[in-house]
């Protein structure tokens, strides 16, 4: 299942340019010298994969400890909901939930030290913007770290997004270069897809989770020797009258 991550990143990566674009063609130029222009725009978008790791972490640390209690499939199928929640929630009503979070003043903060950031004058500082510019809401993200909390490990759940990063270099990094490489149309085409990609990873969670015996996508939870062992150990012995 950690594949899908970079499947999902790269089809709606179309949906980052529109969101996010405006802030990698706005990347300032450090230095005088070619090679600093590209290596700053790779620096942006690795810090946007690190910080999309890190959270994937964060999921992993949830899922894992769902995980331990018994609740795999359980996990994967509200995953699978959660994205369906996700992709029909009307944005005003998102907009409602952070300020009952309280993550609009974290947010503040974030929009405050891209500010910053983009004021300074060093490779260093398109790292950071890249750090930040993975914090700013999405709900792009926020679909593929519901499937993250089902991918089994922290281990597991860092690559599943790191890989959805990955999926989202390629046209992001292009961007950075030059904003004219894609047309509006087109955009607006690639993100009215995004919700069907979206419905699709989400039925691929919840099918996986049913269990249902298919090889590779939905296989069948078999029970470990210890967890036997265990339940053999809480049944009550049977005593039974010799005479």
């Amino acid at each position: 299942m950690i594949w899908a991550g970079f499947l999902f990143g790269l089809v709606g990566s179309f949906h980052c340019v529109g969101m996010c674009g405006p802030i990698a063609m706005a990347l300032p130029f450090v230095g005088s010298s070619g090679w600093r222009y590209y290596a700053g725009r790779l620096l942006y978008n690795g810090g946007r994969i690190v910080t999309y790791a890190s959270l994937g972490a964060l999921a992993g640390a949830l899922g894992e400890t769902l995980q331990m209690a018994g609740l795999q499939q359980t996990i994967s199928i509200v995953s699978g909901l959660l994205i369906l929640l996700l992709l029909v929630l009307p944005a005003t009503l998102k907009g409602k939930y952070a300020n009952v979070l309280g993550t609009d003043k974290l947010m503040a903060w974030v929009r405050r030290r891209l500010g910053y950031y983009f004021q300074k004058n060093s490779l260093g500082a398109l790292f950071m913007v890249g750090l930040l510019n993975g914090l700013l809401p999405c709900g792009f993200v926020y679909i593929a770290l519901a499937g993250a909390i089902s991918i089994k490990g922290v281990a597991g759940a860092m690559a599943y997004m790191a890989l959805f990063g990955l999926g989202t270099f390629p046209l992001m990094f292009l961007v950075s270069l030059s904003g004219k490489l894609i047309s509006l149309k087109m955009r607006g085409m690639f993100n009215r897809a995004v919700p069907y990609v979206g419905m699709c990873l989400a039925v691929l969670f919840i099918v996986r989770g049913l269990g249902l015996g298919i090889p590779f996508l939905s296989p069948k939870v078999v029970e470990t020797a210890a967890h036997k062992t265990e339940m053999s150990c809480c049944k009550k012995p049977v005593v039974t009258n010799a005479f």
